[in-house]
């Protein structure tokens, strides 16, 4: 009898302990989570799944959790979460710059061609990928505030650049209103235009046109 009351206090001591400790995970992830983050910490999968049937967690995308009650998370919050070696790009960098004036229904990230399984793992979120070679992958990567979230983003003169190298994969209207609008921004910087236009191999059509603009 003492033997199996040990035993269940034991267990429930335990069981307990797992809480503390997925608690512990998610105020360290600022409150989202994944599945793998709670591996990491001796959490298995049963347990995960046990805890949300029972309402100390819920799940929010397939392998995402956050604390019930939680307020609604955000796009924002979830880049940060699935695609933290994603840099936001091209549209969503061109609107986060005001260089748009249209909002993009999905999220324009760039990822290392390695990325594609991440990719595909993510559901029921709107995201255009772009997969960039690895030498050029880090060119003008920044971190910029996105209504209160950190995200990794393409500066301006890589976004002006992207504009160039994805020419084809944009509209002609959203094309002429970014080029025009680095032209006349006060933050642009044309050393920095340059030094990555020769980087990514796309300094003659970048200067041919951005020449034109300053000069005129």
């Amino acid at each position: 009898m003492h033997t199996t009351f040990y035993y269940c206090v034991q267990k429930v001591g335990v069981y307990l302990n797992k809480k503390e400790i997925v608690k512990t995970v998610l105020e360290n992830k600022g409150g989202i989570a994944k599945t793998a983050d709670f591996t990491a910490e001796g959490i298995k999968n049963y347990d995960v799944a046990a805890l949300c049937k029972e309402g100390f967690i819920e799940r929010i995308r397939r392998g995402v959790y956050q604390f019930p009650q939680s307020n609604q998370v955000t796009e924002e919050q979830l880049i940060r979460e699935l695609l933290p070696q994603g840099i936001v790009c091209v549209e969503s960098a061109l609107f986060h710059y005001g260089y748009s004036d249209f909002s993009p229904r999905e999220w324009s990230v760039a990822v290392p061609r390695t990325a594609s399984r991440a990719i595909k793992k993510i559901e029921e979120f709107p995201i255009k990928a772009y997969y960039i070679q690895k030498q050029i992958f880090q060119i003008g990567k920044i971190t910029d505030d996105f209504n209160g979230v950190a995200l990794a983003v393409y500066d301006r003169e890589r976004t002006i650049c992207d504009c160039f190298k994805y020419r084809t994969k944009l509209d002609s209207e959203t094309f002429n209103k970014a080029v025009n609008a680095y032209a006349t921004d006060k933050n642009k910087n044309l050393a920095n235009l340059s030094k990555y236009a020769k980087e990514m191999k796309l300094y003659t059509k970048v200067m041919n046109v951005m020449e034109v603009l300053l000069n005129g």
